[in-house]
């Protein structure tokens, strides 16, 4: 699907929301995931820039910027997940369909986010992020 479509059926589904009297959001079926979706970034973001813009909404604790495995440039699309899962619908709700640097962003939320797999050039932080989640244990 054009990702201009889907921007507008995610801004269609948040304004049906809005009109209705329902008590349920659409955004509830993912209540158990702090991940989202960031898609249509500009190549030379790096992933302080779009923690610097994603934090406005909530505490960032990982992101995965999908990178070309032999040149390591970015392929303008990847994954956030912050500390506070509702800080996921803010995100989809205030920052899918922006622009950043003249380019038009995807963002959306992620059901079941699964971490990149683990290789030799894997560095220890990141490989105990992946182990053990990314948001805080709350017990």
């Amino acid at each position: 699907m054009n990702p201009m479509t889907n921007v507008k059926n995610i801004a269609k589904l948040s304004q049906q929301q809005i009109d209705s009297n329902h008590k349920t959001s659409w955004h509830d079926e993912y209540k158990s995931s702090a991940w989202i979706f960031i898609g249509g970034l500009p190549y030379d973001l790096t992933e302080g820039d779009v923690i610097a813009v994603f934090s406005q909404y909530g505490e960032v604790v990982n992101i995965n910027l999908v990178r070309d495995k032999d040149t390591g440039k970015q392929k303008g699309f990847g994954f956030l997940c912050y500390e506070d899962q509702r800080s996921t619908v803010l995100a989809v709700d205030n920052f899918n369909g922006i622009k950043i640097l003249g380019k038009t962003i995807r963002v959306d939320h992620v059901k079941d986010y699964k971490p990149p797999k683990i290789s030799k050039r894997t560095d220890e932080e990141t490989k105990k992020l992946r182990l053990e989640g990314c948001a805080p244990n709350k017990n």
